[in-house]
């Protein structure tokens, strides 16, 4: 989603508070420490992790510079801090080449804040606390978290007027994941305030080897947790695909034959009752009405003349029938992640007393939603009225059910039928009622997500820019 360009208005704005900056900046420039060596240490350290950072796709820029710039409002005071900042973005502005308005408001904000950051630092600490005691220390630590939130808050708010976006949706989506690393960078701060206090010089150097450390460590956690992110979105994106070309193949088959889409949901809508009187979870109420509604599919082998037939059946017509669970199984099971729903499907057509097929399995050797599936697709195949044989009656269906009960038929699954017939606890008892759209609708169960693109505005959160 691309960002609008800013107003005349709002570029004014811009300028005029960069140069009032700028001016406080000259203005406050002689009650700074103008330490030059430790200047130039920090200004290149800055320099090196922007012109270094890594960008991931979604245009995260992972930099170090932030801690050199923290380290600089509290050893060299707001202007320094606020020099190396500006010069840090005009540099890295030569590799990232972004829009002259994001230059001119990252311009603004990498003067602003460590501008003022610092006074207000020096400000607090004055000659009161000196650099021995916790309390300096905890300084440095309220230093950064206050700079944090202020770059954050001047980065987040510019890109929320340009693309009219939600303040609180970034700080939920950009800030809330990195504050673990942020509060560990905090204290990576103070730690290498301390070596300076104590070892001088040679303490900042060491700092070198920390940034470089962090900006690469960091860097691999928020990759790692985007390709996470991707991948996520890839599956449930293939998910979904997976489903819609089951749907559409259920619904061919119903524009072929709507007696066996009928079926199917009929049959999908008593599984899931049978599954949830029985006590099974959720999730295996879902499996069993996927499997269900699925446990036809294989009759796309199946010509007209057998699929519509209402004259007797020969043999070879009676071997494709037989083939149609293994067909259906090998459709489902080439979808990632559908071959709990292939095994249920191939099995559904096995009996108890192991006279069923297509591989003669018999007694608890058949799965159990594929018994659920077995006594669904009986009872509905007897009470049809839309199919080619005479429908019986409900009780005759239950005596029948009963009759073929611990032969062809799981017990348990029969009576837990029939108490739901009885108890009139479904409202499907013939078939006739079966709403195939509605037990068609997969795709909803499968949300699936999408995130904007970000523009190319420099937000550094202890070393990351967005």
């Amino acid at each position: 989603m691309s960002s609008s360009r800013p107003s005349k208005a709002v570029i004014g704005a811009q300028i005029a508070s960069l140069a009032v900056v700028a001016i406080i900046a000259v203005w406050r420039s002689p009650a700074a420490n103008w330490n030059l060596p430790l200047f130039a240490i920090l200004l290149g350290f800055s320099v090196f992790g922007d012109l270094t950072a890594i960008t991931t796709s979604s245009k995260v820029k992972i930099s170090g510079s932030f801690l050199a710039l923290v380290l600089a409002m509290v050893f060299l005071g707001g202007t320094p801090a606020a020099v190396i900042g500006v010069v840090t973005i005009m540099t890295g502005w030569l590799r990232w080449r972004d829009d002259w308005h994001y230059l001119l408001n990252n311009l603004f904000t990498y003067a602003t804040f460590p501008l003022l950051t610092g006074l207000a630092f020096h400000a607090a600490v004055g000659n009161s606390i000196v650099d021995s005691e916790p309390a300096f220390y905890a300084c440095v630590f309220a230093v950064f978290l206050v700079a944090l939130a202020m770059n954050f808050t001047m980065i987040a708010s510019y890109s929320c007027y340009l693309d009219r976006s939600s303040f609180l949706l970034k700080v939920r989506t950009a800030l809330i994941p990195l504050l673990p690393s942020e509060l560990a960078a905090a204290l990576m701060a103070v730690g290498i305030a301390y070596l300076y206090v104590q070892v001088g010089i040679a303490g900042v150097a060491l700092f070198g080897i920390v940034l470089v450390t962090f900006q690469y460590l960091l860097g691999a956690l928020l990759v790692s947790q985007q390709r996470a992110e991707e991948l996520e979105l890839r599956s449930k994106q293939l998910a979904s695909f997976q489903v819609g070309m089951l749907s559409a193949m259920l619904r061919t088959l119903d524009l072929r034959d709507q007696m066996t889409a009928r079926h199917s949901a009929a049959v999908a809508r008593y599984s899931r009752a049978i599954a949830q009187r029985a006590g099974y979870s959720r999730r295996e109420e879902e499996l069993v009405h996927i499997a269900a509604l699925l446990h036809d599919i294989g009759k796309f082998i199946l010509p007209d003349r057998i699929l519509k037939a209402n004259v007797p059946l020969t043999d070879e017509d009676w071997m494709l029938i037989k083939r149609h669970p293994q067909q259906g199984a090998r459709v489902v099971s080439s979808l990632d992640g559908y071959g709990p729903v292939a095994e249920i499907i191939l099995a559904h057509h096995e009996r108890i007393d192991g006279e069923g097929y297509p591989r003669g399995l018999s007694g608890d050797d058949i799965p159990e939603l594929s018994r659920i599936i077995s006594v669904a697709d009986t009872y509905d195949v007897m009470t049809a009225r839309d199919s080619y044989r005479t429908p019986m009656s409900s009780y005759d269906a239950i005596v029948e059910l009963r009759r073929v009960a611990g032969k062809q038929l799981d017990s348990r699954f029969v009576e837990v039928f029939i108490e739901l017939l009885e108890g009139k606890d479904v409202s499907f008892q013939h078939g006739e009622a079966a709403d195939f759209e509605k037990e068609l609708a997969l795709e909803s169960r499968i949300a699936e997500t999408a995130s904007p693109d970000g523009e190319a505005s420099r937000f550094q959160v202890a070393g990351v820019s967005v």
